[in-house]
């Protein structure tokens, strides 16, 4: 499928892809920067770096082809994406062994412009619960204490059977077990007065249906990262906003990103944020680096050991992004996982994904990174990774 030609690959023989490794990642205007997403002009050529620039932001950088990777393999990826681009990549980077080795901008990607993140949003809750963890206040034997007891504002009377079921572990791994209507939903959101901070969780709390062990399946949606921000907010001595902008972002040099507030007046923990590709590949570093970022454990190695593994499979049937070659699909904590395979060889990854095709996808086994900012829900970026990054990355 043809873009319109407004993504024409820069098309550069070996010989000169160092050159342009010094040309300009392409920047917002002043006046593509007031505009909402889905009004910002496709790039009218794609921005392609195998050598990628030290911009003394916390990232390392190296060469593709030199510090790992079949340079050719990826740039004929990188050729396809920007002359054809079916998946709508606005940017796609890599990250081999600790060093970003290829940058690349396509469509609506800008070095310096927040992509919306979508439900990888989720996966950025997670780290900022770890992040309380880490400081204290929360233990690792907390996210199997019921979700109501770190709420100390709830009148329990009105509470719908079985809400003590709901532990933090529970609603971490989608499986609260909350039964709301559309039509519930859509009632008491009629009156957002009376729904600011915690008033929202007893809304949730009094008009689900009773909450029981067969309820507590899997449910990918958005109320059970709602109550995880409600405990953040509960237990850490500022507001989660002020939060996760002191002890999580500003700690790793993200300054530059947006994170909705939500009818609570609580920061959005289902979706709602948007930052950089950089720091996206920043926040991969902390999850691929067991939590340490510079020397200091911002996150507990235990706790994203656990919200990066496979705590339960979702099934095959309907996985986001993949394809013939991706398999075993599963959750942790509000992080995604799946073997992507190669050859006669399955790797795991686990990744944050978020709708419209944003992806942070780890490798452990290879020390890869890739990172993907799309808008376009219906992308095959982990098959993608399967059959063009992995044999980049191994000997068969």
């Amino acid at each position: 499928m043809s873009n319109g030609g407004q993504a024409a690959w820069l098309k550069i023989a070996p010989a000169s892809i160092a050159q342009q490794s010094h040309s300009k990642a392409p920047v917002a205007t002043a006046a593509e920067a007031e505009l909402s997403f889905r009004d910002i002009p496709y790039l009218k050529k794609a921005f392609i770096d195998v050598t990628p620039a030290d911009r003394k932001d916390g990232i390392s950088v190296g060469e593709l082809g030199v510090d790992g990777g079949n340079k050719v393999m990826v740039l004929e990826l990188a050729r396809d994406i920007a002359d054809n681009n079916e998946d709508k990549f606005d940017s796609f980077h890599i990250v081999y062994r600790d060093k970003l080795l290829f940058e690349s901008y396509y469509l609506r990607g800008r070095i310096d412009l927040p992509h919306f993140q979508a439900s990888a949003t989720k996966a950025y809750t997670s780290m900022a619960l770890g992040r309380a963890i880490q400081l204290g206040y929360l233990t690792m034997a907390d996210l199997d204490k019921p979700l109501i007891s770190f709420l100390k504002e709830l009148d329990s009377t009105k509470f719908v059977e079985g809400v003590e079921l709901i532990t933090l572990h529970k609603a971490m791994t989608m499986r609260g077990g909350l039964g709301i209507t559309n039509e519930q939903r859509e009632e008491f959101e009629k009156n957002p007065a009376v729904l600011k901070g915690q008033r929202m969780v007893q809304a949730l709390l009094e008009n689900s249906a009773p909450i029981t062990k067969e309820s507590q399946d899997f449910l990918y949606g958005n109320y059970n990262p709602r109550m995880v921000m409600q405990v953040i907010e509960a237990v850490v001595p500022s507001s989660a906003k002020d939060f996760i902008k002191n002890e999580l972002l500003n700690k790793l040099g993200i300054t530059d990103y947006g994170w909705r507030t939500e009818i609570s007046d609580l920061p959005t923990a289902g979706w709602g944020s948007s930052i950089t590709s950089r720091d996206m590949v920043k926040l991969g570093i902390l999850a691929k680096n067991k939590g340490k970022w510079n020397g200091e454990q911002l996150v507990p190695e235990a706790f994203l050991a656990k919200a990066t593994s496979r705590i339960l499979l979702t099934g095959d049937d309907d996985v986001y992004g993949g394809g013939k070659d991706v398999s075993n699909q599963g959750y942790g904590y509000y992080w995604w996982n799946a073997d992507l395979k190669y050859g006669n060889k399955s790797y795991y990854s686990t990744s944050a994904q978020g709708g419209g095709g944003q992806y942070i996808i780890l490798i452990e086994e290879l020390d890869l990174m890739i990172v993907v900012t799309a808008h376009n829900n219906d992308n095959r970026t982990l098959q993608i990774i399967a059959e063009q990054i992995l044999p980049a990355f191994t000997k068969k």
